[in-house]
């Protein structure tokens, strides 16, 4: 079993941890996994919708780094895109990013 450490509130504002995240696992992954209200993953990971829509938290932005151009795509027909938005399928779970911290956000 994993040994990182995710930090999740979900679109009703429940917080929840999660300390045994396996390195590799994107974000949506764990959250799926773990039943977080608001993420859907409807294309299974593929950077082809938004439905795993999440706003990484200030300090953790410079680790997790900028979405690609199609990232970027697809966020622009997210909910609510603001500065921190990032597809929760393209990040990927790493010893650097243990401890991270993020809010889905709306879906609508």
């Amino acid at each position: 079993m994993g040994s990182l450490k995710v930090t999740m509130t979900d679109v009703k504002g429940e917080t929840r941890t999660f300390d045994t995240v396996d390195e590799g696992l994107s974000l949506m992954e764990v959250a799926k996994a773990n039943g977080v209200e608001g993420i859907f993953g409807d294309c299974g990971g593929g950077c082809s919708c938004a439905t795993c829509h999440v706003y990484v938290a200030a300090e953790w932005m410079e680790k997790v780094g900028q979405p690609d151009d199609i990232e970027m795509d697809m966020l622009d027909m997210a909910a609510e895109p603001r500065a921190g938005s990032r597809l929760s399928c393209q990040i990927k779970m790493s010893a650097e990013l243990d401890g991270i911290e993020v809010t889905v956000a709306p879906s609508a």
